[in-house]
């Protein structure tokens, strides 16, 4: 689904006795001081080798610019810095913005205002968003939330081509960033909560059609399984795995949606990417797995053949998304080094793959979790608690931890330090109640079939923190604890300072190593987007962030919209005080010292 997250507090120690001895992170080459991938590089570990701001120094960060992108709503993703030019993109109606970093003001180069239907917002689950671009061939590329990507001239702010890749009438949408690898665009649409028959695609870089089309449910032929090219880690039996788990035909409305991020590993040739929430809620109108919903696919970006695939919450029974950005390291397990995949799932455990062979190497709770007591790291299945599944004969299922909001959100990706070993996420806490009732598929209308009451977590009064995440002892080293939800991205830098927002419009740095905060200024809206670094013209270092709250609080915080009369609606019981705190906005703030 595309939402954002939501979770709890306590952290548990690990499933195996694995010594994690973190390496470098893939693609960390030398330091350019651009930002032009969403992930800041392939391996998505959003680290930049910058070191003018350090903890030392990072008391005296400032406000240096700002800009008002016009745009009230839900502005996630990040802004890209390519040479002296800085690429901004908003939430619907999608603009994009250049601005020119060699000049004072930061005067815009050029805007570009594509054409987007409006028919896309009835249709977007959980706001308005764009979660970014990526930069590549000399082109901006990006997608309109109406089911098109398109690639605009980096120069001249000229559009290249426009593909339209997605079906608004069966409910999908393209909020995600797409990520450009050699010479394929690969993209991925929302619409898990509408039924759609999930899919990732890859497009031609140069003239942006579309080469290949793989689904992420259903039978092996749309899903791209080749003969003896497809090797799950966990499944002996390989044919048909993607419509045999489900009842007869349910995989064509099932979901499987691709909102998150997307990461790739040029050594093994390689893309990985998260797969969300099956449809409907209710869990009962789809006996069976449902694979590979909720799972991670590594596929060949050339052709989009499937590789593997594991999957973290099979038949899932409390919408757990699995489209948390994939960080891709090395680390030393057993007295082995190990490429592998660590990602931080919506359903509370933090995950470590192999990323080779799709191998479950641990999995450790970073939130309060009740739903499974543990996985089974040689099955790679989890250890489920029956009184905690859901579906429509069972009524209301009580306090389920946690909550579908996540125990991270997987709008806002972690970071992760090779000079620490530590990993920097932002997380929430907060548990549900789940009672499903059956649904009916209309092609283009809500598939959900639930309703979910939240509240608060236990063990806290805290509904979230920014924390770092010891892979190594499977626990947090520190955390800053959050009044509200938290739900912005995360930075950390070879200063040795990681970066988030706040939902109540705090920008804030703090000590990578022990989490003390070193500033913090008021943005005037909630955080939801992803700082990033870069290296100005004049040889200094900046931190830019968006700011504007939106996506999911939007549906439940009160009146955060100041310019409409008619939005009267009450705050939501968890979170009354949000809208004292903080309204809608779109702004781009740049820090330096």
């Amino acid at each position: 689904m595309n939402r954002t997250d939501s979770n709890g507090w306590i952290a548990i120690a690990p499933l195996a006795a694995l010594l994690l001895a973190p390496l470098l992170a893939l693609a960390q080459d030398s330091e350019d001081g651009q930002w032009t991938m969403p992930g800041k590089n392939y391996a998505s570990t959003r680290y930049s080798g910058l070191d003018q701001i350090n903890a030392k120094n990072a008391k005296g960060l400032h406000p240096v610019w700002t800009f008002s992108t016009g745009v009230l709503g839900g502005h996630q993703g990040q802004p890209l810095v390519v040479n002296d030019t800085m690429y901004v993109v908003t939430p619907y109606p999608n603009v994009l913005y250049a601005f020119d970093l060699t000049q004072e003001g930061y005067p815009l180069r050029w805007k570009y205002r594509p054409e987007v239907s409006p028919n896309a917002i009835g249709i977007s689950c959980c706001g308005h968003i764009n979660r970014g671009a990526s930069y590549a061939d000399g082109k901006i590329i990006y997608n309109l939330l109406d089911g098109h990507t398109v690639a605009v001239d980096a120069e001249t702010g000229k559009q290249v081509w426009m593909t339209q890749i997605a079906d608004l009438s069966e409910g999908e949408t393209t909020p995600m960033a797409p990520l450009v690898t050699k010479d394929r665009v690969i993209v991925g649409a929302s619409g898990g909560e509408f039924g759609i028959y999930g899919w990732l695609k890859g497009l031609d870089l140069k003239t942006g059609k579309i080469v290949w089309t793989g689904h992420n449910i259903g039978p092996d032929a749309g899903m791209l399984v080749k003969q003896g090219t497809f090797k799950p880690f966990y499944d002996k039996d390989t044919v048909e795995l993607g419509s045999k788990t489900w009842p007869e035909d349910a995989w064509k409305v099932g979901g499987g949606p691709v909102w998150g991020w997307i990461s790739y590993d040029p050594e093994l040739d390689l893309v990985y990417y998260g797969v969300g929430n099956p449809g409907p809620y209710n869990r009962e109108q789809r006996p069976g797995d449902n694979k590979w919903t909720n799972s991670v696919l590594a596929r060949r970006p050339s052709d989009g053949s499937l590789v593997w695939a594991y999957q973290f919450t099979p038949n899932d029974s409390w919408d757990y998304d699995a489209t948390s950005a994939m960080i891709l390291v090395d680390q030393k397990i057993g007295g082995k080094d190990r490429k592998v995949i660590v990602t931080f799932n919506k359903n509370g455990f933090q995950y470590t793959l192999d990323r080779v062979t799709g191998e479950l190497l641990s999995a450790s709770k970073f939130v309060n979790v009740n739903w499974a007591k543990s996985v089974d790291l040689k099955t790679g299945r989890p250890l489920v608690d029956p009184s905690k599944e859901t579906g429509a004969s069972k009524g209301m299922v009580t306090n389920v931890c946690p909550s579908l909001e996540g125990g991270v959100s997987p709008v806002s990706p972690a970071a992760y330090s090779p000079r620490t070993g530590y990993f920097y996420t932002s997380i929430n806490n907060l548990c549900m109640d789940f009672g499903a009732v059956p649904a009916q598929r209309i092609a283009g209308t809500p598939y959900i079939g639930a309703g979910t009451p939240y509240h608060l977590g236990p063990d806290s009064k805290n509904l979230g923190a920014f924390i770092a995440w010891d892979p190594k002892a499977g626990k947090r080293v520190w955390e800053s604890p959050e009044p509200f939800l938290a739900w912005s991205g995360a930075l950390v830098t070879a200063g040795d300072v990681a970066f988030y927002g706040t939902l109540d419009g705090w920008f804030k740095s703090v000590d990578a190593k022990t989490g003390e905060v070193l500033s913090k200024f008021k943005v005037g809206s909630g955080v939801v987007g992803n700082p990033i670094t870069y290296r100005g013209p004049d040889g200094k270092q900046y931190v830019a962030v968006y700011a504007g709250i939106g996506g999911d609080p939007e549906l439940f915080s009160g009146d955060v919209v100041s310019a409409d009369q008619t939005d009267v609606r009450p705050p939501g019981d968890f979170m009354k005080d949000i809208g004292r705190h903080t309204s809608q906005g779109g702004m781009v703030w740049l820090f330096g010292l």
